[in-house]
């Protein structure tokens, strides 16, 4: 029978076991173990181990009375002692582009708590540019973590040296050409072609693409997706310049079109909603341009400043959360079960009309079904 069962008066009461217990520890000067816990509590070790593992079998009553004897005693679990024992860090890299994408504070935090939620703890690496994955992942078998969740371009090479250290690994919103790694994403392509859709449908006829400057980015899926719809609809080719992902992009893109075009187009389609709000502050204040009225401007992403009265953009937003919890999921899975098979999750984008473009309602932009165009399709997204 333990310390903290039902005891008659003439025993010690449960603190006084404890205050006893905590003098022992003192004078050998050594920290509180599990052992302690467990003996104070009157349970097994082991038992104590499942009650502070997330997700482990244990009854509610052993779990109050390890609880209780671990509050007297001032116990804090050795995460170092028990990633010997089970031969897991319980942390998982996170890698994560540095570039000016404002939506990454959503994405490690959406991250963040899933992944917590599974036990783990998240180490963050961040990337000033793309061709720095080398220096980061040499920090990353350093720390010997579970897995990775990379928000960044990896190359074969590196997804070879992950299988051969079996070590999970999980793209987030990146693909690798030609070899197979788990991968969460969404489909940039076809968000491409809802927004040339949905601008088409309201008239919208010569194109500008604010794109962006890596031929593996996302940025680059949607203005292929784009292209390729504009292409369809026999409309005229859009004129495409890169961008950097940055405010200063938005600007100078909208510039160099005009200059190409000799005139303002209809639409302006950006890679991102940082660049979309840069264009859209230089028509505005350096052009006198009438946003939607002479020019229509969009963006992909939905970050928050996109939402703020004073621009209100015309956007697509990424199921986030979705996003996460996926990349999460199917990490542990990994992790846990050791499991070999890969996976690809892919999540549809959730157009936001806003306020900067001219739109047709799509029930009201639907041709009529004798007079359809089979070229005319407008996708819309469920998230």
């Amino acid at each position: 029978m333990g310390l903290l069962s039902t005891m008659s008066k003439s025993n010690p009461t449960v603190e006084d076991s404890a205050t006893t217990l905590k003098t022992v520890i003192a004078g050998e000067n050594r920290r509180v173990t599990s052992y302690d816990v467990a003996q104070l509590a009157g349970v097994s070790q082991s038992a104590v181990s499942r009650c502070f593992k997330p997700g482990a079998s244990v009854s509610k009553s052993t779990y109050a009375l390890v609880m209780q004897a671990a509050a007297l005693l001032d116990y804090i679990p050795n995460a170092a002692a028990r990633s010997l024992i089970t031969r897991r860090s319980n942390m998982v890299a996170l890698i994560i582009t540095n570039q000016a994408n404002l939506y990454y504070p959503e994405l490690l935090a959406e991250l963040s708590q899933q992944l917590t939620s599974r036990g783990q703890r998240v180490l963050l690496f961040t990337l000033q540019h793309e061709g720095d994955v080398d220096r980061v992942l040499a920090d990353v078998w350093q720390y010997q973590v579970d897995g990775v969740i990379a928000a960044a371009r990896l190359t074969p090479e590196h997804a070879a040296e992950f299988e051969r250290r079996r070590m999970p690994l999980v793209l987030f919103n990146r693909k690798l050409r030609d070899q197979s790694v788990n991968t969460v994403t969404c489909d940039h392509v076809e968000s491409g072609r809802m927004l040339a859709s949905r601008l088409a449908a309201a008239g919208h006829r010569q194109f500008g693409i604010i794109a962006g400057n890596d031929p593996y980015s996302v940025a680059t899926e949607r203005q292929r997706g784009a292209c390729e719809r504009i292409a369809e609809l026999g409309l005229p080719t859009p004129v495409v310049v890169p961008g950097a992902y940055d405010y200063r992009s938005g600007a100078l893109g909208l510039k160099a079109i005009i200059a190409q075009l000799g005139s303002v187009p209809d639409a302006i389609i950006c890679g991102s909603d940082v660049m979309a709000i840069g264009c859209l502050d230089f028509a505005r204040h350096e052009l006198g341009l009438d946003v939607p009225g002479q020019l229509s401007v969009a963006g992909f992403d939905a970050v928050e400043p996109s939402n703020w009265i004073s621009y209100n953009l015309t956007t697509l937003r990424q199921p986030l959360p979705k996003m996460a919890a996926a990349a999460a999921e199917l990490l542990c899975s990994r992790i846990d079960r050791h499991e070999t098979d890969t996976e690809r999750r892919v999540f549809s984008a959730q157009f936001i009309e806003g306020a900067t473009a001219r739109l047709t309602p799509v029930a009201t932009s639907m041709t009529p079904p004798a007079m359809a165009t089979p070229s005319l399709r407008l996708p819309v997204a469920i998230m």
